[in-house]
């Protein structure tokens, strides 16, 4: 399998990338609109500084070379763009040549990301799952068309479905991140095309496809999952795959011929004679470099080196990724464990938004110390998110009478749960693992939760030895 992806970011600009009027999603149809928009004779565009910005903050985020570039006209029939062409970058994108890696350490190399405005929307009426063909009309919405939009252009380098959904992920969190766009899947802002294609191993790259606009994560690796099973059927068949553009459809699971695919050629692309080179110059580039935040992936490795835990682990990844780290780490500064709070915030997203870190960092603090085991830990965090005792875990841990286990006492009902199941006991001495579950839920039952997991399995194993 070989994939690359073309993924459309609208930018979030208040207007549009050559006029004053709205980019906002979700008014009445055809509002937002103007002479520019509806390519009425006479109407000049007019660059948007801020869609170039966001464009910079995205291509120095993707490690790319920003440089100077121009616009070109792309002639194509757009049915929902009135001048009959769509302006976008050609030959001298304004991102050129970066990378983005994955949480797992897999580079993809970002050939580039350009700019471009997006068209207008059409309903098709009557047809099957909204589709042109076999519709009875179409209704066309020009309050999308003249949005900015950055198109960032993989390098073929992705192998497996699971790549491409943690690329698209990733990039996600750093549009949202950098406050390029809110890429949200589901309204449009962020849309994916896919070309896949499949070799043998070692072999020449194949005769891809184009599987357009896919507009969710599960749905990208859906569609190429889809794509190279049909077209290893077709080589295995001797049959050729033709170069299309395709469309995934959710329903049926599979995806359809929507055109035969154009080469840049057929766009015939021309300067575009109404605007000027875009020069940022070093100066602005350094000024923008410099406002970036900290990105999903640097945020990771702080949290990882702060827990202990791996940096794709599912809790780092899954905390980064809710904007929680930060409530984590200040745990942490606040004399509590960051691991322990990585922990509770993972199971218990709630917690950052209404217990104080303090109370988080105190918690963490007594379950260390054994004050309370970590099951009670449990029933204090659900406690402090309902409100309980000013979500004060010292109080809530009093008022429900969770005392630390004498060793004494915990001791005996170790040997209880071992005189009282002999064949665990027997099976967890010859180095059978499962077997220790059985003998540390009996002391759970026994102690009615209030026995400290880890210090009942270090009693195990010190009797065993």
């Amino acid at each position: 399998m070989v994939v690359g992806l073309e993924v459309h970011v609208e930018l979030a600009t208040q207007t549009k990338l050559f006029s004053a009027s709205p980019n906002r999603f979700g008014d009445e149809p055809n509002t937002n609109i103007d002479p520019v928009t509806l390519g009425l004779p006479g109407a000049l565009p007019v660059l948007n500084r801020q869609a170039v910005e966001l464009a910079m903050r995205l291509g120095l985020a993707l490690n790319c070379r920003v440089q100077k570039s121009t616009f070109a006209r792309k002639n194509y029939f757009y049915p929902d763009m009135p001048k009959a062409y769509q302006i976008s970058q050609y030959d001298e994108p304004i991102n050129a040549d970066g990378w983005l890696d994955l949480p797992d350490g897999f580079r993809v190399g970002i050939e580039r990301g350009h700019l471009e405005e997006d068209t207008g929307k059409s309903t098709h009426v009557g047809g099957p799952g909204g589709r042109i063909h076999g519709s009875d009309y179409s209704l066309i919405d020009f309050n999308r068309a003249g949005v900015p939009l950055v198109e960032i252009v993989s390098r073929p380098d992705i192998r497996h479905p699971e790549q491409a959904k943690a690329y698209v992920s990733e990039l996600r969190a750093i549009l949202v991140a950098v406050g390029a766009s809110d890429a949200k899947m589901e309204e449009g802002s962020m849309r994916v095309d896919a070309n896949v294609s499949v070799r043998k191993p070692g072999a020449d790259f194949n005769t891809r496809c184009e599987i357009k606009n896919v507009n969710s994560v599960r749905s990208v690796g859906r569609a190429i999952e889809y794509e190279a099973k049909r077209q290893i059927a077709l080589h295995e068949a001797g049959e050729p795959v033709v170069q299309q553009t395709r469309h995934w459809d959710e329903n049926d699971g599979k995806t359809h011929t929507l055109r035969s695919k154009e080469d840049a050629d057929d766009y015939r692309y021309f300067l575009e004679p109404d605007l000027v080179t875009v020069d940022p110059g070093p100066e602005w580039i350094e000024r923008v470099r410099a406002s970036l935040p900290p990105l999903p992936a640097a945020r990771r490795a702080t949290l990882a080196e702060a827990s202990g835990e791996p940096a794709n682990s599912d809790a780092v990844l899954l905390v980064v990724e809710r904007d929680q780290d930060e409530y984590v780490l200040r745990a942490g500064t606040q004399g509590g464990d960051v691991a322990l709070a990585l922990k509770h915030v993972k199971e218990a997203p709630d917690l950052s938004t209404v217990v104080p870190a303090s109370s988080l960092a105190t918690l963490t603090s007594m379950e260390l110390s054994g004050a309370v085991t970590a099951t009670q830990a449990k029933t204090v965090v659900e406690a402090m998110i309902a409100g309980d005792h000013e979500r004060d875990p010292e109080a809530i841990a009093a008022a429900l009478g969770f005392e630390a286990m004498d060793t004494s006492e915990l001791e005996s009902m170790v040997d209880a749960a071992i005189a009282d199941q002999p064949d665990a006991w027997e099976k967890f001495c010859a180095g059978e693992g499962k077997a220790m579950g059985a003998l540390v839920g009996a002391v759970m039952k026994a102690s009615k939760g209030q026995a400290d997991g880890k210090a009942v399995t270090a009693l195990l194993n010190q009797k065993k030895n």
